[in-house]
């Protein structure tokens, strides 16, 4: 079986043709985020078209935007201006003659882990991007689950202390907080800088609190994390790790398992792995 995952940014487009559990081919293509409408379709289609084969069965793409996904419309994507409203889906479809799949990155993040990941042994997982925010996605009883509007696993946007858990848990917190960049505080970390390494202590625990508020209201059998900061782990694991055993549930602390994403290429897979959740409905 062969098909295409497309991680679609604010600046380049990635595509990678998978076959079996591995991409075999990926290209890449910068996007002329500030063009037209029809401009940026091409640039979409040129990249897509850098991995299509005849053997392709269908195409799942990732975007960092809200997904209609019963037409496949997306709308407002990030730093994406002139793609307000775009039939994605439909126009892929007709061009290619292939079943096309749309969802949020978020969603693929999650559905890549399920399907080529460490999430490939639970059935009820949530998979955790920490980056610049705080966005998840939700596998329930084996499938992808993006709710009624493409809306599920908003975790970020729940109130936390005078803001969200966005503006504590992801990397806004290290900007707001310490005027620093969580790039800078993990080169500072890892070269020994206690203060950083502070930093990430507090960081660990507000993290916590977010990872509790999942368990409460997902009962997940894992969380994985994914994006950039979780690359710093090492610096959060135990602050995090202490704040989630005080979860109200000894059952669900003993079973539950937290830990960083291990796949390389995961949003490419993820978004490949939208054909195959598909499959499996």
């Amino acid at each position: 079986m062969a098909i295409i995952g497309v991680d679609l940014g604010g600046t380049n487009a990635r595509a990678g043709l998978v076959e079996g559990n591995r991409v075999t081919r990926i290209a890449v293509r910068e996007i002329r985020s500030q063009g037209t409408a029809e401009e940026v379709l091409s640039d979409l289609k040129a990249v897509v078209e850098s991995v299509l084969t005849p053997e392709v069965e269908g195409l799942g793409i990732g975007v960092p935007s809200v997904v209609d996904l019963q037409t496949g419309t997306i709308y407002d994507v990030q730093n994406i201006p002139a793609w307000k409203e775009v039939p994605l889906k439909t126009i892929l479809e007709a061009e290619y003659k292939i079943p096309v799949y749309v969802n949020n990155d978020a969603n693929c993040f999650a559905a890549g882990e399920r399907y080529f990941g460490l999430g490939r042994y639970y059935r009820n997982l949530v998979g955790l991007i920490i980056g610049t925010g705080l966005g998840a996605g939700i596998i329930a009883d084996g499938h992808l689950y993006s709710g009624t509007s493409c809306g599920a696993g908003e975790f970020g946007m729940l109130p936390y202390l005078d803001a969200n858990f966005e503006r504590y848990a992801s990397g806004q917190f290290f900007v707001k907080s310490y005027g620093l960049s969580g790039k800078e505080l993990f080169c500072r970390a890892a070269s020994g800088d206690e203060e950083a390494r502070r930093i990430f202590c507090e960081f660990g625990r507000h993290l916590g609190e977010a990872i509790k508020a999942i368990m409460y209201a997902v009962d997940p059998e894992a969380i994985i994390l994914g994006g950039s900061v979780s690359r710093a782990y090492e610096f959060f694991r135990d602050s995090m790790m202490e704040t989630v055993s005080s979860f109200a549930y000894s059952i669900a602390l003993k079973k539950i398992k937290i830990m960083p994403s291990a796949t390389e290429n995961i949003a490419i897979l993820g978004a490949a792995a939208l054909y195959l959740d598909s499959r499996q409905q």
